[in-house]
């Protein structure tokens, strides 16, 4: 059964996020205000919506990849949990050498919705971790 995603619009600046083509995961987001991001800078980008992101679901926001490619923008800390019910924000970064302006109405990001799976944590004593192939190797551990 298809789930719903409810919205509210905050602003008339930003068009409803939509997915642009069938088949598309993520559905887009848009800017609500004129905002430069200089080179090695960050800032929090509101999209003049809230939104109830089904229980048992999350919304992780994700890079457009043309901003990303060529412009070198990239989304960070974007995780939308079901009970949050405030503006959603997207975090970006300027990898970029050149500033990036972003204006009212265009596309930020993507927001794809994902379900999850609640799980028990758990401690335990060191040693009470099952064995595998892996272990504890780490970065760069399987190869190029």
């Amino acid at each position: 059964m298809k789930k719903t995603l409810k919205i509210v619009r905050m602003s008339d600046a930003v068009p409803t996020p939509k997915y642009d083509l069938a088949g598309d995961a993520g559905f887009g987001l848009y800017v609500n205000e004129r905002l430069t991001v200089t080179p090695m800078e960050r800032a929090s980008i509101n999209t003049g919506f809230k939104m109830e992101i089904p229980k048992g679901c999350v919304g992780i926001i994700y890079e457009r990849s043309g901003l990303s490619f060529k412009h070198c923008i990239i989304t960070y800390g974007n995780v939308i949990d079901s009970g949050y019910r405030g503006e959603v924000h997207v975090g970006v970064f300027n990898l970029g050498k050149e500033p990036y302006t972003f204006e009212p109405g265009h596309k930020v990001a993507q927001m794809v919705i994902h379900s999850y799976e609640e799980v028990e944590l758990k401690e335990v004593e060191e040693g009470k971790l099952s064995t595998s192939d892996r272990g504890e190797r780490g970065f760069g551990s399987t190869g190029k």
